[in-house]
Protein backbone atom coordinates (compact mmCIF):
# COMPACT_ATOMS: atom_id res chain seq x y z
CA UNK A 1 0.00 0.00 0.00
CA UNK A 2 1.40 3.37 -1.02
CA UNK A 3 1.38 6.45 1.16
CA UNK A 4 1.09 9.85 -0.56
CA UNK A 5 2.51 12.67 1.55
CA UNK A 6 4.73 15.73 1.64
CA UNK A 7 8.45 15.21 2.13
CA UNK A 8 9.48 15.77 5.72
CA UNK A 9 12.90 14.20 6.23
CA UNK A 10 16.33 14.30 4.67
CA UNK A 11 16.00 10.56 3.96
CA UNK A 12 12.87 11.23 1.91
CA UNK A 13 14.65 13.98 -0.03
CA UNK A 14 17.54 11.57 -0.67
CA UNK A 15 14.98 9.02 -1.90
CA UNK A 16 13.76 11.61 -4.42
CA UNK A 17 17.32 12.15 -5.65
CA UNK A 18 17.94 8.39 -5.95
CA UNK A 19 14.78 7.92 -8.04
CA UNK A 20 15.67 10.96 -10.12
CA UNK A 21 19.11 9.57 -10.87
CA UNK A 22 17.65 6.25 -12.09
CA UNK A 23 15.31 8.04 -14.49
CA UNK A 24 17.51 10.89 -15.75
CA UNK A 25 17.61 11.15 -19.55
CA UNK A 26 21.40 10.84 -19.58
CA UNK A 27 21.30 7.65 -17.46
CA UNK A 28 18.93 5.54 -19.57
CA UNK A 29 18.92 4.32 -23.15
CA UNK A 30 17.13 6.27 -25.88
CA UNK A 31 14.76 3.33 -26.33
CA UNK A 32 13.87 3.28 -22.63
CA UNK A 33 13.44 7.07 -22.60
CA UNK A 34 11.00 6.87 -25.52
CA UNK A 35 9.01 3.99 -24.02
CA UNK A 36 9.08 4.83 -20.32
CA UNK A 37 9.62 8.59 -20.16
CA UNK A 38 12.43 10.40 -18.36
CA UNK A 39 13.38 13.39 -16.25
CA UNK A 40 15.51 16.22 -17.62
CA UNK A 41 16.87 18.00 -14.55
CA UNK A 42 19.24 16.73 -11.88
CA UNK A 43 18.93 18.53 -8.56
CA UNK A 44 21.43 18.54 -5.75
CA UNK A 45 20.39 17.93 -2.16
CA UNK A 46 20.64 21.53 -0.96
CA UNK A 47 18.59 22.92 -3.84
CA UNK A 48 15.96 20.21 -3.42
CA UNK A 49 15.75 21.03 0.29
CA UNK A 50 15.37 24.78 -0.40
CA UNK A 51 12.63 24.03 -2.93
CA UNK A 52 10.83 21.99 -0.25
CA UNK A 53 10.02 25.08 1.82
CA UNK A 54 7.38 26.34 2.49
CA UNK A 55 5.42 23.73 0.47
CA UNK A 56 6.76 20.19 0.63
CA UNK A 57 7.31 18.07 -2.44
CA UNK A 58 4.73 15.30 -2.79
CA UNK A 59 6.01 11.73 -2.68
CA UNK A 60 4.62 8.22 -2.81
CA UNK A 61 6.28 5.81 -0.41
CA UNK A 62 6.15 2.05 -0.35
CA UNK A 63 7.08 1.39 3.29
CA UNK A 64 10.34 3.39 3.51
CA UNK A 65 11.18 3.65 -0.21
CA UNK A 66 10.28 6.73 -2.25
CA UNK A 67 8.72 5.33 -5.44
CA UNK A 68 7.36 8.56 -6.95
CA UNK A 69 7.56 12.30 -6.52
CA UNK A 70 6.23 15.63 -7.76
CA UNK A 71 8.46 18.59 -6.94
CA UNK A 72 7.17 22.02 -5.94
CA UNK A 73 9.02 24.99 -7.42
CA UNK A 74 7.88 28.50 -6.56
CA UNK A 75 8.44 31.44 -8.89
CA UNK A 76 11.11 32.88 -6.58
CA UNK A 77 13.34 29.89 -7.52
CA UNK A 78 13.27 30.65 -11.25
CA UNK A 79 16.95 31.54 -11.51
CA UNK A 80 18.17 28.61 -9.40
CA UNK A 81 18.23 26.00 -12.19
CA UNK A 82 19.78 27.33 -15.42
CA UNK A 83 18.07 24.77 -17.67
CA UNK A 84 14.67 26.04 -16.44
CA UNK A 85 15.33 29.74 -17.03
CA UNK A 86 13.99 29.55 -20.63
CA UNK A 87 10.76 28.03 -19.31
CA UNK A 88 10.27 30.90 -16.87
CA UNK A 89 11.04 33.39 -19.65
CA UNK A 90 8.27 31.78 -21.69
CA UNK A 91 5.89 31.72 -18.71
CA UNK A 92 6.42 35.46 -18.21
CA UNK A 93 5.13 36.10 -21.77
CA UNK A 94 2.12 33.75 -21.84
CA UNK A 95 -1.33 35.31 -21.73
CA UNK A 96 -3.86 33.02 -20.05
CA UNK A 97 -7.49 34.08 -19.65
CA UNK A 98 -6.63 37.65 -20.66
CA UNK A 99 -3.87 38.03 -18.05
CA UNK A 100 -0.14 37.57 -18.19
CA UNK A 101 0.60 34.28 -16.47
CA UNK A 102 3.39 35.93 -14.46
CA UNK A 103 0.71 38.04 -12.76
CA UNK A 104 -1.38 35.00 -11.81
CA UNK A 105 -1.06 32.84 -8.73
CA UNK A 106 0.73 29.69 -9.91
CA UNK A 107 3.54 27.36 -8.96
CA UNK A 108 5.63 25.04 -11.10
CA UNK A 109 5.81 21.29 -10.85
CA UNK A 110 9.60 21.17 -10.84
CA UNK A 111 9.49 17.56 -12.04
CA UNK A 112 7.39 14.45 -11.65
CA UNK A 113 8.66 10.87 -11.68
CA UNK A 114 7.19 7.44 -11.01
CA UNK A 115 9.40 4.38 -10.50
CA UNK A 116 9.10 1.78 -13.26
CA UNK A 117 7.65 -0.77 -10.84
CA UNK A 118 4.71 1.56 -10.09
CA UNK A 119 3.81 2.84 -13.55
CA UNK A 120 0.34 2.18 -14.89
CA UNK A 121 -1.05 1.75 -11.36
CA UNK A 122 -2.54 5.18 -10.72
CA UNK A 123 0.49 6.58 -8.91
CA UNK A 124 0.83 9.57 -11.26
CA UNK A 125 -2.81 10.46 -10.54
CA UNK A 126 -2.25 9.87 -6.83
CA UNK A 127 0.65 12.33 -6.78
CA UNK A 128 -1.40 15.02 -8.49
CA UNK A 129 -4.46 14.34 -6.33
CA UNK A 130 -2.30 14.83 -3.23
CA UNK A 131 -0.67 17.92 -4.76
CA UNK A 132 -4.09 19.38 -5.55
CA UNK A 133 -5.32 18.70 -2.02
CA UNK A 134 -2.27 20.43 -0.54
CA UNK A 135 -1.95 23.39 -2.93
CA UNK A 136 -5.55 24.31 -3.78
CA UNK A 137 -6.39 27.39 -1.77
CA UNK A 138 -2.78 28.60 -1.88
CA UNK A 139 -2.55 28.75 -5.68
CA UNK A 140 -4.92 28.90 -8.65
CA UNK A 141 -2.80 26.97 -11.13
CA UNK A 142 0.06 24.50 -11.41
CA UNK A 143 2.28 24.62 -14.47
CA UNK A 144 5.06 22.45 -15.83
CA UNK A 145 7.08 22.02 -18.97
CA UNK A 146 7.69 18.69 -20.64
CA UNK A 147 10.37 17.72 -23.14
CA UNK A 148 8.41 17.28 -26.40
CA UNK A 149 10.11 13.88 -26.90
CA UNK A 150 8.49 12.63 -23.68
CA UNK A 151 5.12 11.65 -25.12
CA UNK A 152 4.33 9.40 -22.15
CA UNK A 153 4.49 12.39 -19.80
CA UNK A 154 2.53 14.66 -22.16
CA UNK A 155 -0.24 12.06 -22.43
CA UNK A 156 -0.34 11.49 -18.67
CA UNK A 157 -0.64 15.24 -17.99
CA UNK A 158 -3.39 15.69 -20.59
CA UNK A 159 -5.26 12.68 -19.20
CA UNK A 160 -5.13 14.22 -15.72
CA UNK A 161 -6.67 17.46 -17.00
CA UNK A 162 -3.72 19.70 -17.80
CA UNK A 163 -4.01 21.75 -20.99
CA UNK A 164 -1.24 22.72 -23.39
CA UNK A 165 -0.74 26.47 -23.23
CA UNK A 166 2.53 26.84 -25.17
CA UNK A 167 4.98 24.93 -27.33
CA UNK A 168 8.42 26.40 -27.90
CA UNK A 169 11.99 25.64 -28.88
CA UNK A 170 14.77 26.67 -26.53
CA UNK A 171 17.99 28.28 -27.77
CA UNK A 172 19.70 24.88 -27.70
CA UNK A 173 17.16 23.53 -30.20
CA UNK A 174 15.10 21.40 -27.79
CA UNK A 175 11.33 21.41 -28.15
CA UNK A 176 9.17 21.90 -25.05
CA UNK A 177 5.49 21.77 -24.16
CA UNK A 178 4.13 23.90 -21.30
CA UNK A 179 0.99 22.59 -19.62
CA UNK A 180 -1.28 24.16 -17.01
CA UNK A 181 -3.83 22.76 -14.55
CA UNK A 182 -6.43 25.05 -13.00
CA UNK A 183 -7.63 24.19 -9.51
Amino acid sequence: MLEFKATQTDDELQGVLDLQKRNFFGSISAEEAKKEGFVTVEHDFELLKRMNDPFGHVIAKNVEEVVAYALVMLQNMKLEIPVLVPMFQQLDKIVYKQSLLKNLNYFVIGQICVDKSCRGKGVFRGLYDEMTKRMKGHFDFMVTEIDARNQRSINAHLNYGFEIIKKFSSDDGKDWVIVLFEF
